[in-house]
Formats: structure tokens, C-alpha cells, sequence
């Protein structure tokens, strides 16, 4: 069923609102103030209270609505639907805005405050024109013919791909160099490509991995990522990483250096002054940001990093111990079950509190703890807005308040953003 809409506002995952006899619309590829025609999926109900659809024709545009520079991410009705990039229609100013008066209205839905502005900030990189090339990690699966792929929206199609426009451009060359769009892999094998930039590297010498099916074909298992944190600083220390191919780590090329000078900037803000700063780094990973907090202060931080993922533990235990850094202890589990009963008693009493949790975020027990433990400053770096909103306004009804917030793009062409918000007591 196709029917015309005038757009009204931004909503989340990609998707703006608009209405239809009374129901709520929410529709892929459009922008707010558009008239476009819209294709419903269905099966839709008429009784239902709300329904979906996609763009198949724009009759009146948006100031910031651009021609997608990857058509195959683009509306099905374009020859698109590959997704990975639901905002590959929007210009670049266009997705800033998009993404700050999105967190501005999930902080007023759901966390109880209004924001009359949300700082947003791109990676400052010349070599990324136009939103593309930066994801250091790819993750696809090889279609009937065994080549790599990615699936249509709305189908069991698989499209093969002869490139992927969001990799970096050194994923890209290893990925030619491996020939690895003209297949030859197991049908439905799912496949992996990483290719981290590590600072002052000119090539992969090797420090590249391609996974199947969560094994190392080629390249090297662990990686490493090397990273001077964004402060702004020019003393300011470079830090060495190993971590897992298939482990998590920051996919933007420059968001790893982006995030932690930030932290870092706002950790010293905080709490420079105090002779030994007890901080907690909650959901560590593989030690982005303990590495930095551990040798921040002159190294008179006491540092608690509390991890779930049993590979993550071992790399940040690895990465400490090269970094010669021993004034961190740190516990793999569970962080609420962590912060209940395996908290050491010198490191029970933080003065800063960095968690930076999975998207559905912290919740509201690990911020009742939070709050239980009393640090003046918690730093929440979070990769959903909705998650972060909740989490806020648990944190505000126990007694904080939100002292600052910045967001970063550091996932261009995606609806996903990064926020950093600071709570203080």
C-alpha cells in the first residue's frame, strides 16, 4: 500500500514519524518538513496504533536530504536496501542535527531534562570525505556462491558485494590484496575483517585479521591498536593495546583516541587536584580508557576495572602489565554482581566513576550501587541515547545532576551516536 506523507520529526533507528488516519507512521529514509510517498510493509492490522514504511519517492525535499553515495545502503525502491547506513540520505550537517535533537528528546522523554542544546562533533579527518571509510571492522556472511555479502532488507536475499564504502581504505586494500570479494568461502559462513590503524603506522604489516566462522584464516590473532589519547596535550602519553579480532573495540579509526582524550580531559577537570584519586572503570573492555586513567595523575591514580567478557579481562590484565602500570586491579564478571560483593575494600570509595556499558546501558540497579558508593563525578560514555536517558533518570532521582554532555559522530551514515554526559552530586 503506497500513500502520501508530510514528515513531522526525527524519531529513533533511523526512522521519522509521520501519521496516518490517526496512526503513527514511522518511515525509513524521509526527513522532517518532507512530503514523500511511502511504501507500508505489511501485514498491518488497522487496528494497530502504529505502522511502518520506506520512501519510494521524495515530491518535496529537505534542504538536507542528498542523493545516498552508496545506493545499494539507500530504499528499496532505489535498487537499495543493503542497510548499515540508514542515514546515507541525509548530508552530513543533516545527521549532526538529526542525532543532537534526537538525544535532546530521549533526555526529555525518558530522563526527566530538558536540553536546549546537545555539542555534537566530528572526527576531524580530511581523508574521510563524505561520511565513508572509517569502520576499521567489517562483518559479513558469504552468500550461496560463498562470496561475500549482505542481506536485503525485507528478504532472504542476499546481494554480493564487490567493495564496502564504510571500510576504511586500508581494510580496503587488504581486502583486495586477500582477494577477498571474489569469494570461495563456505556458504553462510560468517565473516570478519579488521584491519586496525594503529597511530604512526603506515601499513598492516601483518596486524590484520580475517575471521571465519570466529577463526583466524589469515593475518594475526591478537591486534594491535596503538592510540594517543585526543586532549590536545602534546606531552600526553601513547598507549599500546592487544586485543582479540573478534573482540570489541571502537570501530571509527579515530574513535579511540577521540573518546579517551575526553574522558581524560574530564577526569582531570574533576578530580585533578586529589593526591590519589580512587577511580572505577566499569564495562573496561580490553582497557581503552584504564590505560590512560592509569597513568593519569602521575600515576597516583588507584585504578578498580571491572569487565564480563573473559577475553577482554585477559588483554587489559596483558596491556597493564606491558604498560608496566601497577596501580590497577582488575575483576571479570558481572558489574552489579562485581559491585555487590567484589569491590576490594582500599578501592570501595571512588572520587570518579567512568562506565561506559553495552546499548542497553547500565540500568537501574549498577545506578543504585553507583549511587551507594558515592563518587562526586561519574563520566557515562554511552552508544545509545534511549539507554543513556533511562539511565539518567534513574541517576537524577538519586540525587545527581547532569553537569555536562557532548556527543561525537563517530558513526556517519548510521542513526547510532556516541554520548559522553558527566554527573556530578
Amino acid at each position: 500500500m503506497d500513500v502520501e506523507l508530510r514528515i513531522e520529526r526525527y524519531a529513533d533507528q533511523g526512522r521519522c514519524v509521520a501519521h496516518l488516519d490517526g496512526r503513527v507512521v514511522f518511515v525509513r529514509f524521509a526527513l522532517p518538513g518532507e512530503l514523500v510517498r511511502v511504501r507500508l510493509d505489511e501485514p498491518h492490522k488497522r487496528q494497530d496504533r502504529y505502522c511502518t514504511g520506506e520512501v519510494i519517492e521524495v515530491l518535496e525535499a529537505s534542504p538536507d536530504r542528498r542523493e545516498p553515495v552508496w545506493p545499494m545502503a539507500g530504499p528499496l525502491a532505489w535498487g537499495g536496501g543493503l542497510g548499515g547506513a540508514d542515514l546515507i540520505h541525509v548530508s552530513l550537517p543533516g545527521q549532526l542535527t538529526w542525532k543532537a535533537d534526537l538525544i535532546r528528546q530521549q533526555m526529555e522523554r525518558l530522563g526527566g531534562i530538558r536540553l536546549e542544546d546537545v555539542p555534537i562533533a566530528r572526527p576531524d579527518d580530511d581523508t574521510c570525505p563524505d561520511g565513508l571509510h572509517w569502520r576499521t571492522r567489517i562483518d559479513l556472511v558469504a552468500d550461496d556462491q560463498g562470496r561475500p555479502s549482505m542481506r536485503r532488507r525485507g528478504s532472504h536475499e542476499r546481494v554480493a558485494l564487490e567493495s564496502m564504502p564504510l571500510a576504511s581504505r586500508r581494510l580496503l586494500d587488504q581486502a583486495d590484496e586477500l582477494g577477498l570479494w571474489n569469494g570461495g568461502f563456505k556458504p553462510g559462513s560468517r565473516i570478519r575483517m579488521a584491519v586496525p590503524e594503529p597511530l604512526d603506522s603506515q601499513g598492516t604489516d601483518g596486524n590484520f585479521a580475517l575471521q571465519v566462522d570466529g577463526r583466524t584464516e589469515k593475518g594475526s590473532d591478537p591486534l594491535t591498536e596503538r592510540i594517543r589519547p585526543n586532549t590536545g596535550r602534546p606531552d600526553e602519553d601513547t598507549f599500546t593495546y592487544r586485543v582479540d579480532a573478534g573482540g570489541f573495540w571502537q570501530i571509527h579509526r579515530l574513535a579511540p583516541s577521540l573518546l579517551s582524550g575526553a574522558v581524560l580531559t574530564e577526569a582531570r577537570r574533576r578530580i585533578g587536584e586529589q593526591k590519589a584519586p580512587v577511580v572505577w572503570d566499569l564495562y573496561s573492555g580490553a582497557g581503552l580508557f584504564t590505560l590512560p586513567l592509569a597513568a593519569a595523575f602521575g600515576g597516583r591514580s588507584r585504578i578498580l576495572a571491572v569487565e564480563g567478557a573473559a577475553g577482554a579481562v585477559t588483554r587489559a590484565r596483558e596491556n597493564l602489565a606491558a604498560a608496566d602500570m601497577t596501580n590497577t586491579e582488575v575483576r571479570r564478571g558481572d558489574v552489579g554482581r562485581v559491585l555487590k560483593h567484589g569491590v576490594p575494600k582500599a578501592l570501595a570509595h571512588p572520587d570518579l566513576v567512568l562506565l561506559d556499558p553495552p546499548r542497553a546501558g547500565a540500568k537501574a540497579e549498577v545506578c543504585r550501587l553507583l549511587n551507594q558508593a558515592a563518587p562526586s563525578t561519574i563520566i557515562y560514555v554511552a552508544c545509545d541515547p534511549t539507554s543513556l536517558a533511562r539511565d539518567t533518570g534513574t541517576l537524577l532521582s538519586l540525587g545527581y545532576e547532569l553537569a555536562d554532555i557532548h556527543a561525537y559522530d563517530i558513526y556517519p551514515m548510521t542513526h547510532h551516536v556516541e554520548t559522553m554526559a558527566v554527573f556530578t552530586r
